[in-house]
């Protein structure tokens, strides 16, 4: 094979893989501050159409470029799967709630609100939960699932990677106290809140969901309490245990179970 061959192969392998990658500095009309998003779509050889949505949540400390940097083949599953991916910030510590004791926190008005009608008034979406999911890890594991059970005619799927599935354990870790208040004073804030206490609100839906958490994750033992909850309430659901701890290295093969398993849901 020719050197010019090989180079022409290069750019039409590359440019195969051509998806759109946008910034966006979005107003949080909520909480009046600009929260940066990044957004993946398919190449604008197939904009003529409309697409399901991902939203994915970083973890404690994290912010919007995580999953970018640390997950290099996302722009690829865009332009393959034709579904497009947003990765908001969810600021150092938010848990995204909209916190009941600081009225300034409000990253669950956010996203399932502010952000995706920024979002499906800018893309080519498709407006509805059946064309929705969002997965996390970690801090984001909750806060997917958390949005999601409280938002079903927003998300129709959810996932959780080595999620905070029961905060209530970790009330003196990752700033948790200053959204929720300390546990001790506020424990219906904590019991409220926490994922774990909400199967009764997943029962009302038919939310589709999928979990997994590593062997080595110090969230494996809620994760487990979890799994037995809903296996006990016949709350259909997948759950994958792996070899693993709570780190990139682990979530790096683990957000590809989550977005195929959106990827059906959408088919479906």
């Amino acid at each position: 094979m020719n050197r010019l061959l090989i180079i022409l192969l290069v750019l039409f392998y590359n440019l195969s893989y051509s998806s759109n990658i946008d910034t966006l500095n979005i107003l949080s009309k909520s909480m009046n501050i600009n929260i940066k998003n990044i957004v993946i779509s398919p190449s604008e050889d197939s904009y003529n159409q409309k697409y399901p949505v991902i939203y994915l949540l970083h973890g404690y400390s994290g912010n919007y470029t995580d999953w970018t940097t640390k997950v290099k083949s996302l722009d690829r599953f865009c332009d393959s799967n034709n579904v497009i991916i947003v990765c908001p910030d969810g600021g150092y510590n938010s848990w995204y709630f909209d916190s009941p004791i600081d009225s300034s926190i409000k990253y669950e008005t956010y996203i399932t609100n502010e952000l995706i009608m920024y979002v499906d008034s800018v893309y080519p979406t498709i407006q509805n939960s059946n064309s929705r999911a969002i997965t996390g890890l970690s801090m984001g594991g909750h806060g997917s699932l958390y949005l999601a059970i409280k938002h079903p005619h927003v998300f129709g799927a959810s996932g959780s990677m080595s999620g905070a599935i029961d905060i209530r354990p970790f009330s003196k870790n990752w700033d948790i106290a200053s959204k929720l208040g300390r546990i001790e004073d506020f424990p219906l804030n904590w019991n409220n809140n926490t994922v774990i206490n909400m199967i009764r609100l997943i029962k009302l839906t038919d939310l589709k969901i999928i979990l997994d958490c590593g062997k080595d994750d110090f969230f494996f033992e809620v994760n487990n309490i979890f799994h037995q909850e809903l296996l006990k309430n016949n709350i259909e659901h997948i759950y994958n245990i792996n070899e693993g701890k709570h780190n990139w290295e682990y979530w790096n093969i683990s957000i590809f179970d989550h977005l195929n398993f959106f990827n059906n849901f959408f088919k479906n």
